[in-house]
């Protein structure tokens, strides 16, 4: 009896010695922030509902969880926030709609699941995780995107829940400019503020997963797809390497497939998550004129949050359980 109680106090202490360290990462958006403009008050809004969304994702993982479930929860509380451009914050396109885009990819299977253009799906990283799991697609988008998650039973809202007066002015300013003939952030002559969300993480099983999830950009044509929820650009994740989240002009994260750029640096050229994110996001984009973000972690835990614009909402709860939120440089 003492020498099976010994062997199974051994395996547990085994067990808890090979778990990996978990860790969380998050980003509420990158760009050209107003510092004199942001009140303190709306400061500690933005500090209070990213240290929200760190908990509840840090909670699953604390408890064993998986980081597709971390993700997911971390999204879910930016997404229901009016503060960010996703979900309930969504910006409007130039027909004064809300059309929003996400993605979730698991680094353990390379499995993955998006929906693009929806307009009625109060969670839209939800449904991304509904196509991941119960279809054999990675992306569906519009119509067909909201009749599937009807089908599965996920929350439908009113066009109108999205609509936040915010945003709403945001589209006036927008109009404006076009109208005097002056230039737009979809010009790509400048930053301005991307409030994309997304989380990576990191599992105590050493799995890795990453998700985004937005309402695009102020004034996109209808019908417009960014970066969000296309895997490779604006999501990956693979346990060999890292998993990364991206915010930004999404048509550069498109086509210099950024995040996976940055895992193909770590896996092809040995670089660090370090390295390649700086590489990436402060070279290669910078010399495109591309302006943005990324958050992103690697197997071991290490943290990364590159961006190179004045401002990125971010924060992490590191492997040692270190938290920390941060808006501009």
């Amino acid at each position: 009896m003492y020498k099976l109680l010994t062997l199974a106090l051994l395996a547990l202490a085994m067990t808890t010695e090979s778990a990996s360290p978990v860790a969380i990462v998050i980003h509420g958006g990158a760009g050209r922030m107003d510092k004199a403009k942001l009140t303190p008050a709306r400061q500690k809004e933005y500090h209070t509902t990213l240290e929200a969304s760190l908990r509840a994702g840090h909670a699953i993982l604390k408890k064993g969880g998986s980081s597709l479930d971390a993700v997911q929860a971390a999204i879910i509380v930016m997404e229901d926030s009016p503060l960010f451009n996703a979900g309930k914050g969504a910006v409007f396109t130039s027909e004064g709609r809300n059309e929003l885009d996400a993605s979730l990819m698991d680094g353990r299977t390379l499995e993955a699941g998006a929906v693009g253009g929806v307009t009625t799906l109060k969670n839209p990283i939800l449904a991304a995780r509904a196509v991941m799991d119960h279809t054999p697609h990675v992306l569906l988008t519009n119509q067909g995107a909201e009749a599937f998650a009807k089908n599965m039973r996920l929350e439908l809202v009113k066009p109108n829940y999205f609509h936040t007066d915010h945003r709403w002015r945001q589209l006036q300013e927008w109009k404006k400019k076009k109208a005097e003939g002056k230039n737009t952030f979809l010009d790509g002559k400048h930053a301005d503020y991307f409030g994309t969300v997304g989380c990576v993480a990191l599992d105590a099983k050493g799995n890795i997963a990453a998700g985004t999830s937005t309402g695009g950009l102020t004034g996109k044509q209808f019908g417009r797809i960014g970066d969000s929820p296309i895997i490779g650009a604006g999501t990956y994740a693979n346990n060999k390497t890292c998993g990364i989240s991206c915010t930004g002009h999404g048509e550069y994260f498109i086509r210099y497939a950024v995040a996976h750029d940055i895992s193909a640096h770590m896996e092809y050229k040995n670089s660090t998550l370090a390295e390649a994110a700086r590489d990436i996001v402060q070279i290669k984009l910078k010399k495109a004129k591309g302006s943005g973000g990324i958050i992103g972690l690697d197997a071991k835990g290490n943290i990364v949050m590159e961006f190179n614009t004045p401002a990125m909402n971010r924060g992490s709860i590191d492997k040692n359980g270190k938290l920390t939120t941060g808006i501009f440089k």
